[in-house]
């Protein structure tokens, strides 16, 4: 009886073993890409913070741009002088279009366009829009760097941002910081476009160079530092054109070569007829004579409330509105002139600059 058992269970032993044996492997095949990356931790986590990869990506499409300008002559001199004003720009597509700023080029005799791997070439201006304060020029050169572009990329408050430009002719440097506000910045410098803000550093010369986020996408086009009532920069206050309204003024330059708007003429403020009349609105401060809504009989301190059948959410989206408007296109306009409620219409006209 004995010995009829020993093989059965020296099997039964064996077969366990085996079995043990294949569990036990198994396991380490699993949890060897866990124990790697346990391993690594310690190293990856004393690795320094780099924006390296996000720089070489985009650099390369950041131009230096030199406009020369003339100057009247003076009393004492009646010869002209020549002004040398600098800025940046990006290269957008592999045909040559730039995006800068529109103060960089703006009634200049010639531009300068120098690139980082050392070529220069004259540029043309293709068009230019005083309201974003962007212009677009055209290069001709062949193998062009071109900026990374994400046409679904949004900016949010808290993102960290590279600007890349050429300040004071120092030549190309990065500057670091947050997005403060990644919209809702209108009318506080030179450009009337709905800004972003941030705290990287922009001075001369790094006008309409390029705002990239941490992985080298473009965000916008640098634009200017803030400047207080006395005229004085304030540090850690700068702003940007962002990379859709930019995109989208491009377009629009290249295909048409102005970005027509719709004119109202009138002039907005800070009010409390908001809490007055309960629901956000338009607070006019002035109506440019014999313009659209002086035509229409709108006045100083009416509100506006309403546009085209839609309500206005806030007056910078109101404006916006009229600013997107076909001129010669009619509107209706519901407003209050004290406690009285009106409508009038308006007929569109084009914005001259």
């Amino acid at each position: 009886m004995t010995r009829s058992t020993q093989p059965k269970n020296w099997f039964s032993y064996l077969l366990r073993s085996i079995l043990l044996g294949l569990v036990v492997a198994a396991l380490v095949i699993w949890l060897q890409p866990l124990l790697k990356n346990w391993q690594l931790a310690p190293q990856q986590s004393n690795q320094p913070m780099s924006f390296a990869k996000a720089v070489n990506r985009a650099a390369p499409a950041v131009v230096n741009i030199y406009s020369l300008s003339e100057t009247r002559g003076s009393y004492y001199s009646r010869r002209p002088s020549t002004v040398l004003r600098l800025g940046s720009g990006v290269i957008m597509d592999n045909v040559g279009h730039i995006l800068t700023a529109a103060h960089v080029v703006a009634n200049v005799s010639s531009i300068e366009i120098a690139l980082q791997d050392g070529r220069r070439t004259s540029a043309q201006v293709i068009g230019v829009d005083p309201i974003t304060d962007l212009a677009v020029l055209r290069i001709e050169l062949d193998n062009l760097p071109v900026i990374p572009q994400d046409n679904q990329l949004r900016s949010n408050v808290g993102d960290v941002v590279l600007a890349i430009g050429n300040p004071l002719n120092l030549g190309q440097t990065i500057t670091q910081g947050i997005v403060s506000a990644s919209g809702g910045r209108m009318g506080v410098i030179n450009s009337h476009a709905d800004l972003m803000q941030m705290d990287a550093v922009i001075n001369e010369g790094a006008s309409g160079g390029a705002l990239v986020n941490s992985e080298g996408y473009l965000v916008g086009i640098n634009n200017a530092q803030f400047r207080g009532p006395a005229g004085q920069g304030v540090e850690g206050i700068y702003f940007a054109v962002p990379y859709s309204l930019a995109r989208s003024i491009m377009k629009t330059l290249i295909e048409e070569g102005e970005v027509v708007r719709g004119y109202l003429g009138i002039n907005t403020g800070d009010t409390p007829a908001a809490q007055v009349y309960q629901q956000p609105g338009i607070f006019i401060t002035g109506v440019d004579p014999n313009s659209p809504a002086d035509r229409a009989g709108l006045k100083p301190e009416d509100y506006i409330v309403e546009i085209a059948g839609q309500q206005i959410s806030s007056a910078a989206d109101g404006l916006a509105l009229i600013s997107t408007t076909t001129p010669e296109t009619e509107l209706e306009i519901r407003y209050f002139r004290g406690n009285d409620e009106l409508t009038t219409t308006v007929t569109i006209a084009k914005l001259r600059y």
